[in-house]
């Protein structure tokens, strides 16, 4: 029996799931789609941002990675419908929780980002050995990187 996944082993294929639904615009495009079919202009008018490269190219991912379903009407001019599959419908609840936190929590948020943006981080202890001059070493002649 293979071992279970784990998320945190590099090359753990839940990893590359991770990645398609942790980018901004498809957690945005899976959660407009959420309330069900959408023409793509429609999309893109709901989805304030995304301009029509970026929203073709993440319908595309998601359409290859099962989560969408993209369905071209034989017309002229071509009419194309996205949806979400099943699978894709496994992502309602959790993207919605998560986009209802940032909304409540986006003034918190903000204001942390003010407050870290009004001092200097303080240096870590690893950050700080990285710095640190080498045994007869002077900061001056020290590589940069280092």
């Amino acid at each position: 029996m293979p071992p279970a996944p784990n998320i945190l082993d590099q090359g753990c294929p839940a990893q590359q799931a991770l990645a398609t639904i942790a980018d901004k615009w498809a957690a945005i495009i899976v959660y407009a789609l959420a309330s069900g079919t959408k023409r793509f202009g429609e999309l893109q008018r709901s989805i304030g941002g995304v301009s029509q490269k970026m929203l073709t190219q993440t319908l595309r991912n998601l359409e290859r990675d099962g989560l969408v379903e993209r369905t071209v009407f034989p017309v002229v001019p071509p009419r194309v419908e996205y949806r979400l599959t099943p699978l894709g419908n496994t992502l309602r609840e959790p993207l919605s929780a998560l986009c209802h936190w940032a909304e409540q929590h986006m003034g918190e948020v903000q204001a942390a980002r003010a407050r870290y943006a009004q001092h200097e981080p303080v240096e870590t202890e690893a950050e700080a050995a990285q710095s640190a001059p080498i045994h007869g070493e002077s900061p001056m002649n020290r590589p940069r990187g280092r």
